[in-house]
């Protein structure tokens, strides 16, 4: 069964201001951007001691101009029409008019495409452990993967900002381009850009709603949720379980949410599944969450979407409700979690949490880098396995996708020094 909380009395949950913007109007000079929701690792920092929240905003501070702000699937969609047309109509702006019909023809104002040249590489955001670790993973998997990348470029969680990054990686003429999303449907604005100049793009984390890229690097976020519901209905067996899920709006949120769902309702009928729509904000979720466990003091187990989000408050709230307790006592609410960041690894051997699916930031920097590599040579891909334990497919835009594995952690490999969260100090 499925109970939606979104519209019970108490659960609206104070929004924090999110940093960045997702619809624009005229010029970016003139007017800010409107609320929309977040990416899943936008507010991982706030979660965070200050120590590292500043640490986080000094790398993340002075910039030059014309270039990224330096300083987290986090997955984040369009809004609507408004932010994509405006976008679009920005972009068309800075473009000469042109086509290209395939990926050795010449655009107008373009030119050929290049098999080889610099690589402009755009980061969402650099507030998170995710993004920061993708970050320090760029330059080594550039490096050995023979790719000639520029320093990254941070998007400080501004899709506006993405859009002219992608502009001033062109306009330097960059040979490719590895982007991180930070909304799936306003990026189509960059990506037209970019094939006006016939210069190649790959996308990591998140797979745009429209546009063309060589390849999405990106985990099935639909075995995200299917992973979480099959650890939680071996663990819980019968009862109520809780999933806070993300931006609805966001193709991960929407994966993970239907794909957890959809698998309880099969499989476990046992289970009762109440659902917090938190939209990757850290302060709904744990007001939310609060007003549940206030109705449902009988919960037996919580899927965290995106740990770096969800799990500081979530540890808070069941601490303040009295109901935290280490694995092996009864009295535990069994936890799973998504990210696989360092703190969900500490959570895992104090036994607050069971389980996290680690989302692999040093494969997203490894074939970011792959895919580039090969689009500016003219290679093509076709759907099918890799030779890499992934899978590729087409994706409902027509784009390919290669969905690398994400392995589950629990107490019995979260000491495996392969695992990325293992790698970072």
């Amino acid at each position: 069964m499925v109970g939606s909380l979104s519209q019970r009395p108490g659960f609206s949950g104070r929004r924090t201001g999110h940093p960045c913007g997702q619809h624009l109007q005229g010029t970016r000079a003139n007017h800010r951007p409107r609320p929309r929701t977040r990416h899943p690792h936008d507010e991982e920092s706030r979660a965070w001691p200050a120590a590292q929240r500043e640490a986080a905003h000094d790398e993340a501070a002075p910039r030059a101009a014309g270039q990224g702000r330096t300083g987290t699937p986090r997955s984040r969609t369009g809004r609507g029409a408004g932010a994509v047309a405006a976008l679009a109509c920005a972009a068309l702006l800075l473009a000469a008019c042109g086509s290209t019909d395939s990926p050795g023809a010449a655009a107008s104002g373009g030119g050929p495409a290049k098999k080889d040249g610099k690589v402009g590489v755009i980061l969402p955001l650099l507030t998170s452990p995710f993004w920061q670790s993708y970050n320090d993973y760029v330059p080594k998997m550039a490096k050995s993967g023979g790719v000639d990348a520029l320093k990254t470029v941070n998007s400080n969680s501004d899709p506006a900002q993405q859009i002219t990054d992608m502009n001033n990686q062109l306009n330097q003429g960059v040979a490719g381009i590895v982007v991180a999303p930070l909304d799936s449907a306003a990026i189509a604005a960059g990506l037209q850009q970019a094939e006006r100049k016939n210069v190649p793009v790959v996308a990591v984390d998140v797979a745009p709603e429209k546009g063309k890229v060589a390849m999405v690097v990106r985990a099935d976020n639909v075995a995200y949720g299917e992973k979480a519901c099959d650890y939680l209905g071996q663990k819980v067996k019968k009862g109520k379980v809780v999933q806070i899920m993300g931006d609805l709006a966001s193709v991960n949120g929407r994966d993970r949410s239907t794909a957890f769902r959809d698998c309880a309702r099969k499989k476990y009928p046992d289970l009762k599944v109440l659902e917090i729509p938190a939209k990757w904000e850290s302060d709904t979720a744990a007001a939310k969450l609060d007003t549940l466990l206030g109705a449902h003091p009988d919960i037996k187990g919580i899927y965290l979407q995106a740990g770096g989000v969800y799990l500081a408050p979530t540890l808070q709230t069941l601490k303040s409700k009295k109901l935290l307790f280490p694995a092996g006592d009864e009295r535990h609410i069994a936890i799973i979690s998504n990210d696989g960041i360092p703190q969900e690894f500490d959570a895992i051997r104090r036994g607050d949490i069971d389980a996290t699916v680690s989302q692999p930031a040093d494969a997203y920097a490894k074939y970011g880098m792959y895919y580039i590599k090969a689009a500016m040579a003219g290679k093509t891909f076709e759907p099918g396995p890799t030779d890499h334990d992934s899978t590729i497919v087409k994706t409902p835009s027509g784009n390919l996708e290669d969905q690398l594995p994400a392995p589950l952690v629990t107490k019995e490999n979260v000491d495996d020094p392969k695992l990325w969260g293992n790698t970072i100090k």
